[in-house]
């Protein structure tokens, strides 16, 4: 395995690729690229070639519409690391940073709420990748335009738009996709179908997805020959949990689950300067079960848990766009965006051989509006924003016993008063395109975020108080100064500043318990903020194209997770079980550094070789312990791969890899799950895949992907599965 890592990283090490990526899903050679990538992360449209900051696109049905959901995109992209704790989840991580410091923004709108954790989520999966039209990921704090949460970076996802007719005659038309895949058990279909007329137009698009156990890869390294094997399960007989051999120890289980996804969209446009359109769109899943929770054992041997899942993940958003272009006045370019989301999870939960069954529901109401206007003079352009979002969330819990049906209560998972979180903010963006070669980008934003938590019910846990409020402001900034020659290189350096303020999860969570651990509110947190300054070189050719990106974060006070105590006490029992006692803290500061390499080389336009790799490193400094691994930073990894198309053919073979995650460099607090790893740590892998796709005519297409050809056994870090072995899927895709 060392051998092969090495020799993927001297690859690597030779050929690195640009982040911009292939606009068409054939291969084309790239001549004077820095004018024809359009990007949207200063969110109105701009070349590439004027924008400071790391940007990747990802807009091919290859990149978007192959995968298993959206997560995926990211994985097989091999430019963002996700972990995963279960099958229905995906956790993307952007330079050291994830969850609650990663902000996810879909069609405008942010989904990042109030209760995202500083964990690992899996709420990426609610945006179906079916109906994407493009993905882009902003590298680096973002604060400026997005506000808080931006502290690593922006996964910016934007969904396929109604299309108009181009005549008098109505257009109709539409497509259906079809997906299955062996290894995880997915059957998945999307219909989608599109009405215009001159000035109206439908877009409707429907996705059910069914998705069972994932079966793993059957060859592991020599040193670990039972690593990720799930040799028992549970079953109920009668009013008896009982422990019963698992018939194949590499099929995972209880993992499956099923989705819809709805979208409907609905576009009005009187004329060519003028556009409304309506969003709405709704994700439902049944039970997802908490998988690495399945596998875990106490002292003894016997399970913790007989049961842990999520309940339904809900989400709905409708919004309202209104753009208007090339306007005559002060400003040119207009958008605004009002919105309405609601979000339901739950977490259920029954300890081995316990009838007791305990459930906490949690629902949040989002009410949102964004304003955005552009003002160009001479060589400047001067963008001036306003946003407003406000979040309403309900907490409740309760047990049951699941043989008398006798209910009781439990301490909710948040706050169980009315509770409340408004983020709002000013900002501008200021753009002096001094002249073809020589950008400079600058922007401020003042925010003020506020919160107040009411505890109702203190009984259970005896909390010295009944209220925890936060009112924060903060500045933010960025500065970028950006060459683009003629013969398409460009360097950029740029300074940015991000925040985040502490939502309800950290400040209100009550208790959320892992074996023998405990965590309790700390309502004295402050804002984290981070400074980073990265410099990107990039360099299209029409053979070769190469870039890299180098960045230091300083983030200061970083919220950890660490060693408190309640009531005096630095142990409590909590659920029967003596548990240490842990709280979310400011530390000191931490410090981030990183870089990305990649290249592409064109053999031929229809021929290309490309490859990336990152690296990450972490560490935060207490006064007590020194320094200490940063949680959530994962190993290099990266991706190579060599395509081909001809004619109706296009073909893919490609090798996804990460490095070792050694023991010291695990975070001994935080959320890298080192229970699920190996007594060393997470072991280095590689896997060989292969993608051969066919375009039987302009309406008929089909791909069949072979992915971990070899049958590897292995996992991401912090993650509590293992990903799938030998997995054929079949995609088959009509349109009309």
């Amino acid at each position: 395995m060392k051998k092969k890592c090495m020799t993927a990283f001297f690859f690597l090490g030779c050929i690195i690729h640009l982040h911009a990526q292939e606009e068409n899903d054939t291969l084309l050679s790239k001549h004077h690229a820095l004018n024809e990538v359009v990007v949207f992360a200063n969110k109105f449209a701009e070349k590439f070639k004027r924008i400071a900051q790391t940007v990747d696109v990802l807009k091919t049905s290859q990149q978007l519409t192959y995968q298993n959901n959206t997560a995926d995109v990211l994985i097989n992209s091999g430019k963002v690391f996700v972990q995963k704790s279960q099958q229905g989840g995906g956790s993307p991580v952007i330079r050291g940073f994830e969850a609650s410091r990663i902000l996810l923004m879909v069609d405008g709108v942010r989904m990042n709420n109030a209760i995202y954790r500083s964990g690992h989520l899996q709420n990426i999966i609610s945006v179906d990748n079916m109906v994407l039209d493009r993905l882009e990921v902003i590298y680096g704090p973002s604060s400026t335009l997005y506000g808080s949460d931006a502290l690593g970076g922006v996964v910016n996802m934007f969904t396929k738009k109604p299309k108009l007719a181009d005549s008098n005659r109505t257009l109709i038309s539409g497509n259906t996709t079809l997906r299955y895949a062996n290894a995880i058990h997915e059957n998945r279909g999307n219909f989608q179908l599109n009405i215009g007329g001159k000035k109206w137009a439908s877009l409707t698009s429907f996705t059910y997805g069914s998705f069972g156990d994932v079966v793993q890869g059957k060859n592991r390294l020599s040193a670990y020959p039972d690593f990720g094997k799930k040799d028992f399960l549970v079953v109920r007989s009668g009013n008896t949990d009982l422990v019963v051999p698992n018939a194949n120890p590499d099929n995972q289980t209880p993992i499956g689950y099923h989705q819809i996804d709805l979208m409907q969209k609905v576009l009005f446009k009187p004329n060519e300067k003028i556009s409304h359109l309506f969003n709405f769109q709704l994700s439902n899943t049944n039970d997802i079960p908490r998988y690495d929770r399945s596998t875990e054992k106490d002292a003894s041997g016997k399970p913790v848990y007989a049961e842990w899942y999520y309940g339904p993940q809900f989400r709905s958003m409708a919004s309202y766009h209104f753009n208007a272009t090339n306007q005559v006045g002060f400003f040119q370019d207009i958008q605004v965006v009002a919105n309405v989301q609601q979000v339901e999870e739950s977490r259920i939960s029954r300890k081995f051989q316990n009838n007791n069954k305990d459930y906490r529901w949690e629902k949040v109401h989002v009410l949102g509006v964004t304003a955005d206007a552009k003002h160009s003079y001479e060589k400047n352009e001067l963008h001036l924003g306003a946003e407003s979002y406000i979040n309403f969330v309900q907490s409740t819990a309760e047990r049951k016993n699941i043989a008398t049906g006798a209910a009781s209560r439990i301490t909710t998972r948040y706050a169980d008063g009315p509770t409340n979180m408004s983020y709002h903010a000013l900002y501008a963006q200021h753009t002096y395109k001094i002249n073809d070669n020589w950008t400079i980008n600058d922007g401020l934003r003042l925010n003020l975020v506020r919160m107040d938590a009411h505890f109702v019910d203190t009984s259970l846990t005896k909390f010295p108080f009944t209220r925890a409020t936060q009112n924060h402001t903060a500045v933010t900034g960025n500065l970028g100064i950006v060459y683009a020659s003629s013969s398409d290189l460009k360097l950029s350096l740029e300074f940015n500043s991000g925040f985040r303020s502490p939502n309800v999860d950290d400040l209100s969570k009550v208790f959320d318990s892992r074996t023998g651990m405990v965590v309790i509110p700390n309502i004295e947190l402050k804002p984290e903020y981070t400074y980073n300054t990265s410099f990107n070189l990039q360099q299209y050719g029409d053979g070769l194209n190469y870039g890299l990106s180098v960045f230091y974060t300083l983030f200061k006070n970083a919220l950890v997770l660490d060693k408190s105590t309640f009531n005096g006490q630095d142990s409590i029992l909590y659920s029967g079980v003596k548990s240490a006692v842990y709280a979310m803290q400011n530390k000191a500061k931490a410090q981030l550094f990183g870089f990305s390499m990649n290249a592409s080389y064109f053999f031929t336009k229809n021929m290309q070789l490309e490859g990336v790799v990152t690296y990450t490193k972490g560490k935060f400094t207490d006064p007590l312990n020194g320094n200490i691994p940063l949680d959530h930073v994962p190993p290099v990894y990266g991706k190579v791969s060599f395509k081909q198309s001809a004619g109706k053919w296009n073909t893919e073979l490609y090798a996804l890899f990460n490095g070792w995650k050694k023991l010291a460099d695990y975070n001994p607090n935080g959320e890298d799950n080192l229970q699920y790893a190996t007594v060393d740590g997470m072991p280095s892998w590689i896997t060989c895949n292969a993608r051969l796709g066919f375009q039987f005519n302009k309406k008929l297409s089909t791909q069949v992907l072979l992915e971990n050809i070899f049958d590897k056994n292995y996992r991401y870090f912090a993650s509590g599965m293992s990903a799938p072995g030998r997995n054929c899927s079949i995609t088959l895709r009509a349109s009309f």
